[in-house]
């Protein structure tokens, strides 16, 4: 039995008639889909350009300032561009509260930012992932019209119909060249990423470090 759709038409017949359009519509989404890819790629690329920052020298200088107890340098050299920066910041701000009060503040800074600079990289994986199959729907849709185009010329058109199922291949192909630029970007920036944080959560414990050992002193001094 065949279902109808709400026209009336098999829903069968409707899908063939689609098939039978090729696979052109399905190359011009996964052009859309690069295009879109591309501009991620960029934005992401610029705001992780913006977001960069020496750490290791950054790390020294807060860790000599700490040290020395000059929280005034510690707070000017934390007034920089970065993730970990400002991570570090939220907890300077927060050091007249106490320890607790510190190591909630950055983390939750750090989660916000990682947030910010995730952004659009679940759109990379899932172009990464789908684009593949996306062109091999293309690839089946132009095989349907290939054999379809055989039973209309029958066997003379031999050749029409190999040329339609090459032509139909390039689908496929085109969904994987989508996807491996989408994979290898989301993969260096999720990687760039998971380094800033580990950077940031050794900021986090530095600074607990000093604040514990400043109150160790201050209570045997008492």
């Amino acid at each position: 039995m065949n279902v109808a759709s709400p026209s009336g038409a098999p829903l069968g017949e409707l899908f063939k008639q689609l098939a039978l359009v090729g696979d052109i519509w399905v190359i011009w989404i996964l052009i859309a889909t690069s295009v879109g890819s591309l501009g991620i790629v960029l934005e992401r690329w610029w705001v992780f350009k913006k977001d960069a920052l020496d750490f290791p020298a950054l790390l020294g200088e807060l860790s000599r300032q700490l040290e020395a107890g000059d929280l005034a340098g510690v707070r000017r050299s934390a007034q920089t561009s970065g993730l970990e920066a400002r991570v570090m910041m939220a907890g300077i701000e927060n050091i007249p509260r106490g320890p607790a009060s510190v190591q909630e503040a950055m983390t939750s800074r750090l989660i916000l930012e990682r947030a910010r600079l995730e952004k659009n990289l679940s759109v990379l994986a899932t172009v990464g992932n789908n684009a593949p199959f996306i062109g091999l729907f293309g690839t089946v849709l132009g095989i349907i019209k290939a054999f379809n185009d055989l039973a209309v010329t029958g066997g003379s058109g031999a050749t029409i119909v190999m040329a339609g199922i090459s032509s139909a291949l390039v689908a496929t192909a085109f969904g994987i060249l989508v996807a491996i630029p989408a994979v290898v970007a989301n993969n260096a920036f999720q990687t760039r990423l998971k380094r800033k944080c580990a950077n940031a959560q050794s900021l986090i414990h530095m600074l607990l470090v000093h604040l514990k050992a400043e109150n160790s002193r201050e209570v045997v001094s008492a």
